[in-house]
């Protein structure tokens, strides 16, 4: 009985899902709705149409963990008899510079996003003002 009442959820959800994701793109994030909201909904607003980039905060703090976990889980390694100590380092060093090289990527790319929306609204406001010159 357990398996078709889930089952049955689990099918209600994805319809409600996407009808609410519909209508909420369509009423809310509405282009005529941007700059209208102001305090929680203009934080929703802008969350839900991706104004601002949290996942640069997240890579930052998910880095820290990463780093962390490596430099304390080395210490592991020293207890073991005979090779303990290089596998020590070599997990210390090339454990936490992997991990700085594969988040740094992951930053470049959120970077270049970044600078290209900003030239992009850059030239896009230069080519009103051109426009409203002539």
């Amino acid at each position: 009985m357990y398996g078709i009442g889930a089952a049955i959820w689990l099918i209600l959800s994805l319809i409600l899902s996407i009808v609410g994701g519909i209508v909420i793109y369509f009423v809310f994030l509405s282009k005529k709705n941007e700059g209208k909201f102001q305090g929680f909904l203009g934080w929703l607003y802008d969350f839900l149409s991706f104004k601002k980039m949290f996942l640069e905060v997240f890579l930052k703090i998910a880095y820290i963990c990463t780093a962390l976990y490596f430099t304390l889980s080395s210490f592991t390694y020293m207890a073991i008899p005979g090779m303990g100590f290089l596998i020590f380092l070599l997990v210390l060093v090339l454990g936490n510079v992997l991990a700085r090289v594969l988040y740094e990527f992951a930053l470049v790319k959120l970077i270049i996003c970044r600078n290209t929306t900003e030239i992009n609204q850059k030239l896009s406001a230069k080519n009103i003002n051109v426009e409203d010159k002539k």
